[in-house]
């Protein structure tokens, strides 16, 4: 009885040592197990990595309409209202592909008092996209050491509301703003003419 037990156990360990071997030589189901544990993991590098470039791109883009409207208002003397809206135009076409109906900027001129560098308040106003402009002769309070006596600053102000195109990991809007200063090229103060 012990012989025949002994000889069977002998057998059922073969059979599953042959079936080890030849489980081990057949690859054509494990490609396909490895596959499905890695194509989540890879989906979900490839899609995180898409949106975060998209929001960085945007984010670079609204720093840069900023200084452009920045830039464009303090190289001139004086400006009119249609010059005010091409510098709207020209500075929210930079933020293409990305939609530019969620921009707002606000472009100001903030004078600092004759005798007091401290005492700033907005010259004039002007607000795209929906931003409403700084009230005529409001307090601003810009960083330290900005102005003197007498000078004046141009402030952008520039909000926008980034959605992802995809939204499979970042699912709500995104709020980015940037402020830009510059003091103006030509003149002690940029003039707007009505």
């Amino acid at each position: 009885m012990i012989s025949t037990a002994k000889q069977t156990l002998t057998r059922i360990n073969c059979r599953l040592r042959g079936f080890i071997a030849r489980a081990s030589r057949n690859t054509c189901g494990m490609v396909a197990v490895e596959f499905a544990l890695i194509i989540p993991v890879m989906l979900t590098l490839y899609f995180g990595t898409l949106e975060t470039t998209n929001a960085m791109t945007a984010a670079r883009r609204v720093t840069n309409v900023a200084q452009s409207a920045a830039d464009l208002t303090a190289q001139a003397a004086s400006l009119t209202n249609s010059d005010v809206n091409d510098i709207f135009a020209a500075s929210s076409a930079i933020l293409a592909p990305f939609p530019t109906n969620v921009v707002k900027i606000t472009i100001s001129s903030v004078v600092a008092n004759a005798s007091n560098a401290s005492n700033t308040k907005v010259s004039w106003s002007k607000g795209y996209g929906g931003a409403s402009p700084r009230s005529t002769n409001s307090s601003v309070t810009l960083p330290t050491g900005l102005t003197t006596a007498g000078s004046s600053v141009v402030m952008v102000e520039v909000t926008y509301t980034y959605t992802s195109p995809i939204a499979s990991f970042i699912t709500g809007p995104i709020t980015m703003s940037e402020v830009a200063y510059l003091k103006p090229r030509r003149s002690i103060e940029v003039a707007l003419d009505s």
